[in-house]
C-alpha cells in the first residue's frame, strides 16, 4: 500500500472538539502556557523511552542523548518543538490526539458556565495538554515515528483545530515527535528567540533533560543567513528539581514543577521536599493541590506518584506509595533501593516499598497538620476540596487513625453556619463538665441535621453536637469510634442516656413520667402495629411531640441508602417511635376516646416524625387524607 493510500481524514471526538473550542476562546490571558504543556509532553516521551531502553537498549538507535529542541522561523511564523523520545505510531497518534480519554470529561464539560474567565480556571483544573497548541496556532502539524520502527513507518497528523484532522504515512528518519505550530496573525511575538527563551526558563527550567535552542549572538537579527549548521545550546538547567538542595530552590520553581507533573493550571496549596538517608535512601517531593480533579471520586482512576529509580523514570501513577485516601497527593519519589527493572507486581511485593509507603503517609499527614496550624484559611480550602476523601482514612489506615482524626473538620451546633470548620480538639475543649461522649447526628443534609428534634434536649442543656451530612459520615464514624479517649454517640441511636449531665432529680422525674405513660404506649403500639419495633417515651424532646430513633446495633439511614444504592438487598427496617408525654398534642392523643380518630392522629404523628428525619413516606396519599380530615374536623366542617 502506498503512502497516499494511507492518508485519511477523521473527526475529533465530541469532547475533544468542545475542549478545543473552549481552549481557543477562553485562555487569552495566559497564552504562553502552550509551550509549557508541549515541552512537558516531550519530557514525558523522553522519560518513557529511557525506561523502555532499560529492557531494549536498541530503541535508542544511534541517538542516546535525549533532548528537546525548540526552533522558530519569524518569516514563516512557525514554532517547532521536537523530541527524540518514544514517539507514536499511527494508532497511537489517532488515539492520543483525536480523543480525550481522561475520566471525568463529561462532568468537566457540564461544569462550564460560558463565562470565559471562570471557564479558563476550570480548564486548568482539568489539564490542557496538547490542545493548548491551538491557543496560538491556527494550524498544527505533528510528525512522529515510534522508537524501534523503520523510517517508513512515520506518521503525519494535521489539523486546524476544528471538526476534523488528517493522518497520513510519511518517511521520518529520526525517532520521536516534532510539532509544528503555524501561528495566528496576531501571535507572531512567539516566533522570537528572546520570547521563547524567557518562557522556557520560566516554565521548564526544572525538566531533567535539556531544552535546546539555536545559540543567538548580539546582532544576529541583522546578519544575513549563514549556510553553516546552527549551533544549539541548552536553555534550561536540565537537572531534576527534586535532587537539588532545598536551599537552592525558590517557591516559583516548586510551583512550576508542580504544574509540570500534575498538568494543573493553578499553584499548589503546599508541598514537602525531603531526602531520606540511612537504611533506605530516597527523595520525595509531595504536593497538596488547591483543587480536586473531576475524577477524584472515581476510586479506580489513575493516581499516585511519579516513580524514578536513581533518576531514571519508571512509571507515572505509582499507587503503591500512598494509601487510597491520600489519592489527591501529587509528586515524585526517587529511590536508590528499588530495582531498575521494576514492574507493578514487583512493587507490591517489595518490603522497601512498604517502608516507604508508611513513611510517605506520615509525611503527608504531618504536612497537613502543619498547614492546619500555620494557615487556617489555606487548610479550610483543602478541607472543602478533599475533606470527604480524607474521611476514608480511619477505615483504611488504623495505625494513623488518631493523626487523621486531628485533621478532620465538622459543622456543629456551636456555630450558625454549614461550613465544616470545627475540629475534634475544638469540640473536646468545649465539652461540659461530666460529659464523656462526643455527640453527633447524621442526616441527608445540613438543614435536616440542624433542625432535627433529636437536638432539642442538647440545645436546652447547651451540649454541642456534630452535624454530619456527607454521605460517608456514618460509615467513617463507625471506624473512628473514639477520639482523645471519648467515644462517639449517635443522638438518634438507642435510649438517650446523658449520664452525669442529667441530675438525680431529672432522672426521678423521667421514671415517673415513663410509668404514667404506659397505657398510652400500649395503645400506640397496637395502633401502629408492624410499622414500628417499639413505642416508648423520650426525654430528648422539649418542643416536638414525637421522633424516630434506631436500636443500638441497627444500621443508620445514611448507611442503608449507600448499601441500597450499591445494589445490596437490605433487611426490613422498623424504627422506634418515641413520644414526648409533656407535649399538648400527645396529651390530646392520650385523652382521645374515639378509636378511629386516635388511629388517625397516631399515624399523622408517626409520619411527621419520619419527615422530620428527612425520610420518605411509604404512603404519602394516606398521610394527606388523614391531615385534611383532621383540618376539616378542627374547622367544624
Amino acid at each position: 500500500m502506498g503512502v497516499e493510500a494511507k492518508k485519511e481524514t477523521l473527526g475529533f471526538q465530541t469532547e475533544a472538539r468542545q475542549l478545543l473550542h473552549l481552549m481557543i476562546h477562553s485562555l487569552y490571558s495566559n497564552k504562553e502556557i502552550f509551550l509549557r504543556e508541549l515541552i512537558s509532553n516531550a519530557s514525558d516521551a523522553a522519560d518513557k523511552l529511557r525506561f523502555a531502553a532499560l529492557a531494549k537498549p536498541e530503541l535508542l538507535e544511534d541517538d542516546p542523548e535525549l533532548k528537546i529542541t525548540v526552533d522558530f522561523d519569524p518569516k514563516k511564523k512557525t514554532i517547532t518543538i521536537s523530541d527524540n523520545g518514544i514517539g507514536m505510531n499511527r494508532e497511537e497518534i489517532i488515539e492520543n490526539l483525536g480523543t480525550i480519554a481522561k475520566s471525568g470529561t463529561a462532568q468537566f464539560l457540564e461544569s462550564l458556565t460560558g463565562d470565559e474567565k471562570k471557564d479558563s480556571r476550570l480548564i486548568g483544573q482539568f489539564g490542557v495538554g496538547f490542545y493548548s497548541a491551538f491557543i496560538v496556532a491556527d494550524k498544527v502539524e505533528v510528525y512522529s515515528r515510534k522508537a524501534g520502527e523503520p523510517a517508513g513507518q512515520g506518521v503525519k497528523w494535521e489539523s486546524a483545530g476544528e471538526a476534523d484532522f488528517n493522518v497520513e504515512s510519511v518517511d521520518k528518519s529520526d525517532r520521536g515527535t516534532s510539532i509544528v505550530l503555524h501561528l495566528k496573525k496576531d501571535e507572531k511575538e512567539f516566533a522570537e528567540g528572546y520570547r521563547l527563551r524567557g518562557i522556557v526558563r520560566k516554565y521548564a527550567d526544572h525538566i531533567s533533560i535539556p531544552v535546546m535552542m539555536v545559540k543567538e549572538e548580539p546582532g544576529d537579527k541583522d546578519k544575513k543567513a549563514d549556510k553553516k549548521a546552527p549551533e544549539y545550546e541548552a536553555v534550561n538547567t536540565a537537572q531534576a528539581l527534586w535532587i537539588r538542595p532545598r536551599t537552592e530552590l525558590k517557591d516559583e520553581e516548586y510551583k512550576e514543577f508542580y504544574k509540570h507533573i500534575s498538568h494543573d493550571f493553578g499553584d499548589p496549596l503546599d508541598w514537602s521536599h525531603n531526602k531520606v538517608e540511612g537504611k533506605l535512601e530516597y527523595t520525595s517531593l509531595l504536593y497538596l493541590p488547591a483543587r480536586a480533579p473531576f475524577d477524584m471520586w472515581n476510586r479506580d482512576a489513575a493516581r499516585g506518584l511519579k516513580l524514578y529509580v536513581q533518576r531514571v523514570f519508571i512509571m507515572d501513577d505509582a499507587e503503591q506509595f500512598l494509601p487510597l485516601y491520600l489519592r489527591f497527593i501529587k509528586g515524585v519519589v526517587d529511590s536508590n533501593d528499588i530495582s531498575l527493572n521494576v514492574s507493578r507486581e514487583i512493587l507490591q511485593k517489595d518490603p522497601a516499598v512498604d517502608s516507604m509507603k508508611s513513611a510517605l503517609t506520615k509525611r503527608v499527614l504531618d504536612m497537613l497538620a502543619k498547614l492546619k496550624k500555620k494557615d487556617k484559611d489555606a487548610y479550610q480550602k483543602f478541607w472543602n476540596e478533599f475533606g470527604q476523601i480524607l474521611k476514608e482514612g480511619p477505615a483504611e489506615d488504623y495505625a494513623n487513625r488518631e493523626k487523621i482524626a486531628k485533621l478532620l473538620l465538622f459543622a456543629t451546633t456551636h456555630t450558625e453556619t454549614s461550613l465544616q470548620d470545627q475540629s475534634l480538639e475544638d469540640y473536646v475543649s468545649r465539652m461540659k463538665d461530666g460529659q464523656d461522649k462526643i455527640y453527633y447526628i447524621a442526616a441527608e443534609s445540613y438543614n435536616t441535621a440542624r433542625n432535627s428534634p433529636h437536638l432539642e434536649v442538647f440545645r436546652k442543656k447547651g451540649i454541642e453536637v456534630l452535624l454530619l451530612s456527607d454521605r460517608v459520615d456514618e460509615w467513617f464514624v463507625s471506624h473512628l469510634m473514639e477520639f482523645d479517649g471519648k467515644s462517639f454517640q449517635d443522638v438518634t441511636r438507642g435510649e438517650l442516656d446523658l449520664g452525669k449531665l442529667d441530675s438525680e432529680e431529672e432522672k426521678k422525674q423521667h421514671e415517673e413520667i415513663d410509668k404514667q405513660a404506659e397505657p398510652l404506649l400500649k395503645r400506640l403500639k397496637d395502633s401502629l402495629g408492624d410499622a414500628v419495633s417499639e413505642v416508648r417515651t423520650t426525654h430528648r424532646l422539649t418542643d416536638s411531640p414525637a421522633c424516630l430513633s434506631i436500636a443500638e446495633h441497627d444500621m443508620g439511614a445514611q448507611m442503608r441508602k449507600i448499601m441500597e444504592a450499591a445494589g445490596q438487598k437490605m433487611p426490613e427496617f422498623k424504627p422506634i417511635f418515641e413520644i414526648n408525654p409533656a407535649h399538648p398534642l400527645v396529651a390530646k392523643l392520650d385523652a382521645e376516646a374515639n378509636e378511629a380518630r386516635f388511629n388517625d392522629l397516631a399515624a399523622i404523628l408517626f409520619d411527621q416524625a419520619s419527615l422530620a428525619e428527612g425520610g420518605q413516606l411509604d404512603d404519602p396519599g394516606s398521610y394527606i387524607r388523614r391531615l385534611n380530615k383532621l383540618l376539616l374536623d378542627l374547622s367544624g366542617q
